[in-house]
């Protein structure tokens, strides 16, 4: 496979090893704090668990890392948000941004067009035109999104044609087609069969070779199963962080204990 022909700039994640920093982080909606003082570090290849029930902040805070949350009016962000050691929220050009912090949401959300175009999509916004450098973007990002076998022989089809499943990993593939360096998933199962969801956590696992994950669920046995780390929220409090194996058999914070068993959330 030869080797793609553009190149975005690089954020100096190679020198801090540190994919995402956060220090002092509040984020208001209005009158609302939907995150208090969050201080966290997530490592390069890894997969991080954000948990909690339902408004406690996980996918404010996740939003926050590739500056989703700048399209709502009403947002305040204080304190610092680093990627790649880069403070994002000051002198940022949020397209480079967003190359390198890709991002699938709950549902699947395929653009209206061929397969091919869905993935060749943000190479041609960003200027890729020549057809054998996107055919060779395309072929590595469903590659990638392990999905190539399955629809290789019908590129020129609809992508509104795929099975739900499908859909939400040509996503995955339409996101890595831009090269991201860190992958944001806001509960990317949720709205999918046990079978397709088995797919996704499969792939997950394989990219967190070469891809930094970050994954917000509400599904408890997913987190158990592929994240490496593991963060419990409750109304806008990070209350506790750590090796996912070790929140899952002895946390050390009461709420978090209760909410892994069931207790409440």
């Amino acid at each position: 496979m030869k080797e793609l022909s553009y190149k975005i700039e690089d954020f100096t994640f190679n020198e801090t090893k540190k994919a995402i920093n956060t220090s002092k982080l509040h984020v208001f909606y209005g009158e609302l704090e939907a995150i208090k003082d969050v201080s966290i570090t997530i490592l390069e290849n890894t997969i991080t668990a954000f948990i909690g029930p339902s408004g406690c902040g996980k996918s404010t805070l996740l939003k926050t890392f590739n500056r989703m949350n700048d399209l709502v009016e009403c947002c305040k962000i204080t304190g610092v948000v680093e990627v790649g050691g880069v403070n994002i929220y000051k002198n940022i050009d949020v397209s480079t941004l967003r190359k390198n912090v890709g991002m699938v949401f709950q549902k699947p959300n395929p653009f209206q067009m061929s397969i091919y175009d869905n993935v060749a999509y943000g190479p041609r916004t960003h200027g890729i035109k020549k057809k054998s450098v996107l055919d060779s973007i395309v072929f590595d990002a469903l590659n990638r999104a392990a999905m190539w076998n399955e629809v290789k022989d019908r590129l020129t089809k609809s992508a509104m044609s795929l099975s739900g499943g499908q859909q939400q990993r040509l996503c995955i593939a339409r996101a890595l087609a831009v090269k991201p360096k860190i992958l944001l998933m806001d509960e990317p199962t949720s709205a999918l069969d046990p079978i397709s969801t088995g797919h996704i956590e499969d792939l997950c696992k394989e990219l967190r070779k070469q891809f930094t994950i970050v994954i917000v669920t509400h599904n408890m046995q997913q987190a158990a199963r592929i994240s490496d780390k593991t963060a419990f929220f409750l109304l806008g409090d990070m209350l506790e962080y750590g090796n996912t194996k070790d929140i899952f058999s002895s946390p050390k914070n009461e709420k978090c204990e209760r909410y892994i068993t069931g207790k409440f959330g």
